[in-house]
C-alpha cells in the first residue's frame, strides 16, 4: 500500500469519515504487512481515538484483523474450547492461573495473550519471566501442546492477527490503550482467530483500569456484544474491581511465582483466587462441563487440591520450551532482584484507598513495564506483600516490598508507593470484587 493510500484513509477517520469493509481491510493489511509505517499506525489509532467507530465499522475492522493471518479451529478435540480475556490489571494473574484449572476439568484452552499495556502487566510478559519459554509457537506446535496439555497460553505472532499485534504494541505508547473501538477489535480478533467457543470478558472498573468508571465498562460491554454477535462465540462479560490490586505482587517473576504457590496450594491471594474461580466456574458451565455453578467450583477446587492444576501448568511450560522441573525448582527459574526495601505506614489505622495506578507505573519505572514499543523488561522487579483496602496496620508497618535492581530505583518507587495509600482511622466501606453484566444464574 502507498503512503497517498494510507494517509487517505487515516485522513477519512480522522475527518469523521466512515470507512467501509474493504477500506478496513486495507488498513489491516498494511498494519499487518509492515506497510504503513509506525507513525501512519499511530496516526490511525489516534483517529479512531478522536472519531470512534460505528458499530458495523467496528465489526468490519475485528474480523479485518481477524483475517490478517491464520484462523485455528480445534473441531477435532472431544472438548469446549474455551477462553477468558481482561481489559488490563495490575496484580491480575487470573490467566495463568485459569487455563490450567480448566484444562484439569476437561476444557481445552487455546489462550491468546498479551503484553502489559501501559501501567498495566502482560500476561506474555509473566510467562516470559521463564527462560525458553516460546510466547510465539507455530501454529502446528499450539495445536499440539492443547490437543496433549489442554492449554496453551501464547502470542498471536506472525501467523495469528499480526496486524493487532503491531496495532497492540503502538496502542501501548500512543495513548489510545484506553479506546474502546480498538479494545473491541483487538480482543474480539484474537478470541476468534485463537478459536474460541465460550468467552468471559473481565473488564476491569476503578481507578487501576483503563476504564475506571463502570459507565464505561459497561458502554465497552455493549460495544463487545454488539460487534460479536452472529460470530459464533458465546460471550459473556464481568466487570471486576480494579480499586486495589487484584493480587498481592506486581511484576512478572513476582506474579508468576504467586500463581505457581496458588495452584500448589501455598500463598495468600484470596481476591485473585476467589474471581478465578467465578470466572473459570462460569466458563465450565458455558462449556457444558458442569450441571451448575456449585458443580463447577467443586470440580474446579478438586483440581487444585489434587495438584492436577498444577500439573497441568508445569507440563505446558515445558512443552513450550520452559523448564521442566518448575514446580520442583521455582527459585532455580525465576529471578530475583538484588535490592528489597520496605514502604512503611505513615500511620497505624486502615488502607482506605491506593492508587492503583500509581502502583503499576512505579513496575513501569522499576523496569518492569515498558514505555516504548519494543522494550526489554527487567522481569525480577515490582512490588509484592501490597496490602489492599481495609487492611489494618500499625506504624511502619510494610505496605508494600520494592524488588529493585538499583538503589535509586528503589528509592523513587518507596516515595511513588508511599503517596499511592490512604490510611483512616476507620475502615472504608468495601467493594464488591465482581458483578456479572447479567444475572449469574443466566451462566449457569
Amino acid at each position: 500500500m502507498n503512503a497517498q493510500r494510507a494517509a487517505g484513509l487515516i485522513r477519512c477517520k480522522r475527518d469523521g469519515g466512515e470507512l467501509d469493509a474493504s477500506q478496513l481491510r486495507a488498513v489491516a493489511q498494511g498494519i499487518g504487512s509492515g506497510a504503513w509505517s509506525e507513525a501512519q499506525v499511530a496516526a490511525f489509532a489516534m483517529a479512531v481515538a478522536w472519531r470512534g467507530m460505528s458499530i458495523p465499522e467496528c465489526r468490519q475492522f475485528t474480523l479485518a484483523l481477524r483475517d490478517s493471518g491464520q484462523c485455528l479451529r480445534w473441531d477435532d478435540l472431544p472438548g469446549p474450547t474455551l477462553d477468558k480475556h481482561s481489559t488490563g490489571g495490575v496484580g491480575d494473574g487470573v490467566s495463568l492461573l485459569l487455563a490450567p484449572l480448566l484444562a484439569a476439568c476437561g476444557g481445552y484452552v487455546p489462550m491468546i495473550s498479551g503484553r502489559g499495556l501501559g501501567h498495566t502487566g502482560g500476561t506474555l510478559d509473566k510467562l516470559e519471566s521463564l527462560a525458553g519459554y516460546e510466547v510465539h509457537p507455530s501454529s502446528a506446535r499450539l495445536r499440539q501442546v492443547v490437543r496433549e496439555v489442554g492449554c496453551a497460553i501464547v502470542g498471536q505472532g506472525d501467523e495469528l492477527v499480526p496486524a493487532d499485534g503491531r496495532l497492540y504494541a503502538v496502542r501501548d505508547v500512543t495513548a489510545t490503550v484506553d479506546v474502546a473501538d480498538l479494545m473491541v477489535a483487538s480482543i474480539l480478533s484474537k478470541k476468534l482467530a485463537g478459536g474460541a467457543q465460550a468467552l468471559v470478558l473481565d473488564i476491569k472498573t476503578g481507578n487501576g483500569a483503563q476504564l475506571p468508571a463502570l459507565a464505561d465498562a459497561r458502554e465497552l460491554a455493549g460495544r463487545m456484544l454488539a460487534v460479536a454477535e452472529g460470530s459464533g462465540l458465546d460471550l459473556r462479560v464481568v466487570y471486576s474491581d480494579m480499586g486495589q490490586m487484584l493480587g498481592r505482587e506486581a511484576g512478572n517473576a513476582l506474579e508468576l511465582r504467586a500463581v505457581l504457590d496458588l495452584l500448589c496450594g501455598r500463598g495468600d491471594n484470596p481476591r485473585l483466587l476467589a474471581l478465578t474461580l467465578e470466572l473459570a466456574a462460569a466458563l465450565l458451565c458455558a462449556g457444558g462441563l458442569a450441571a451448575d455453578h456449585g458443580d463447577a467450583t467443586r470440580q474446579l477446587r478438586r483440581a487444585r487440591d489434587s495438584g492436577e492444576a498444577a500439573e497441568r501448568f508445569a507440563r505446558m511450560v515445558a512443552a513450550l520450551g520452559g523448564p521442566a522441573d518448575l514446580l520442583q525448582r521455582p527459585d532455580a527459574h525465576l529471578a530475583r532482584a538484588p535490592i528489597q526495601r520496605e514502604v512503611g505506614a505513615p500511620d497505624s489505622g486502615y488502607v482506605a484507598a491506593v492508587d492503583v495506578r500509581a502502583l503499576g507505573q512505579a513496575v513501569v519505572e522499576l523496569g518492569g513495564g515498558r514505555s516504548r514499543p519494543g522494550q526489554a523488561l527487567d522481569h525480577a522487579v515490582g512490588l509484592a506483600e501490597v496490602l489492599g483496602c481495609g487492611s489494618a496496620v500499625q506504624v511502619g508497618q510494610p505496605l508494600a516490598i520494592i524488588h529493585a535492581r538499583h538503589a535509586d530505583a528503589a528509592e523513587a518507587a518507596q516515595r511513588k508507593v508511599a503517596r499511592a495509600f490512604r490510611i483512616t482511622s476507620e475502615p472504608a466501606p468495601s467493594r464488591p470484587l465482581w458483578q456479572w453484566h447479567m444475572p449469574a444464574e443466566q451462566f449457569a
